[in-house]
């Protein structure tokens, strides 16, 4: 199957030898080409290491038909990870991610996958630097630290992170674009997480007057028995003032810091060619920060569709742009109900539905997503 939309093109291909689906997007044609592919495996009742086999078969016999694409960024989302992540292969030139977030369609992994084109590739599967252009962008994929609480963890992630930068001339403030953050048990440990981040912000001049950065914070167990925190984190060397903005969609969402948490909704990085669109995690949220359709999965998917759609339409893009989805569900029991309507409104898009708790415990599905539009800005370089 493959769907055209403007200048983004979505396939989708099933190797029925191994049971595995590529879900993709590919966007540009006659300039840097970019890729968001989401692998998925048919679980055949079956150890991880057999699932585990064929997907990675998989992946090969893509990469080979997709030769001029380097990978940039792969997370995997596991349904053991202390006991699965060992046998996941070490890669180079390729940032990873490991978190036991089990893909709800019974397997036990999926794969999301960042490549592109025209890019030199440094690095390990902990850290991996890609130049395009005037550009480096910096993937950290699995950051932890096991000692102490959620609060002492994250307050040593985010500071060794920021040594990370400073050694590459680099800031939070004016160069990390996007962080994740997985926390063990969202329901007790994410206070901690969101206390010490909001005064680690402070500390580098990060506040309500100044900007956060894009990120979502979700349940996920990193694969180290003694982590409760585990942190992915996007950032961009070459950038020019302006170059990035945040969204913030009044209409249907309310300022982050007004209940106590620092991040931004959306961000807009923009390049001469186009723009990057990347979508926090949201939820069915008003512009008051309260939870709607508490109880009811069905009218909270559609109002976080609808919010999402307002952050996509404030940074130039539509739900046509988008390149990946990734579903993050409470309940195991709502994802049949979840994966039909995501069926019927967006057949196409790649997207993965994982088992992860949103951080207000009457959330039940939180959705984020990237995009990315021909709206560039000349007066930045391209991709």
């Amino acid at each position: 199957m493959c769907v055209f939309k403007k200048n983004m093109k979505r396939k989708t291909i099933f190797w029925k030898d191994l049971g595995v689906t590529a879900q993709f997007s590919i966007f540009g044609e006659n300039q840097s080409m970019e890729m968001h592919v989401i692998f998925h495996v048919e679980s055949r009742s079956e150890l991880f290491s057999g699932q585990y086999a064929r997907i990675q078969d998989a992946y090969s016999l893509f990469l080979s038909d997709y030769s001029a694409f380097k990978p940039i960024f792969k997370r995997y989302f596991l349904s053991d990870a202390t006991n699965q992540a060992p046998l996941i292969q070490k890669e180079t030139n390729c940032g990873i991610s490991i978190i036991q977030q089990p893909p709800l369609d019974g397997s036990k992994l999926a794969i999301w996958c960042y490549l592109a084109t025209d890019v030199k590739t440094k690095g390990d599967s902990c850290k991996v630097s890609v130049e395009h252009g005037s550009y480096i962008d910096y993937y950290n994929g699995s950051m932890f630290n096991p000692s102490g609480d959620s609060y002492h963890q994250t307050k040593k992630i985010l500071e060794d992170y920021e040594s990370q930068l400073a050694e590459n001339e680099m800031s939070m403030t004016s160069n990390c674009l996007r962080t994740w953050f997985f926390i063990r048990d969202v329901d007790t440990q994410y206070a901690g997480m969101v206390k010490a981040r909001r005064e680690n912000f402070v500390e580098q001049g990060l506040t309500e007057k100044t900007h956060y950065i894009a990120s979502t914070g979700i349940g996920g167990n990193p694969a180290h028995p003694s982590a409760l925190v585990q942190m992915d984190a996007f950032a961009v060397k070459g950038l020019k003032p302006n170059q990035f903005n945040h969204l913030y969609a009044s209409t249907h969402l309310n300022p982050t810091y007004e209940y106590g948490v620092t991040f931004e909704r959306g961000t807009v990085l923009k390049y001469g060619d186009r723009s990057h669109v990347l979508i926090s995690g949201t939820a069915s949220i008003d512009n008051k920060g309260n939870v709607l359709y508490v109880g009811n999965v069905e009218k909270q998917c559609h109002r976080l569709w609808e919010n999402v759609e307002m952050l996509l339409k404030e940074g130039g893009a539509t739900y046509d742009d988008v390149t990946q989805m990734i579903v993050y569900l409470r309940d195991i029991a709502d994802y049949e109900i979840i994966r039909e309507l995501y069926k019927k409104r967006f057949p196409d898009h790649p997207v993965v539905f994982t088992l992860a708790p949103v951080c207000r415990p009457t959330w039940l599905i939180e959705m984020e997503c990237q995009a990315i539009t021909e709206k560039g800005n000349p007066n930045f370089d391209n991709f």
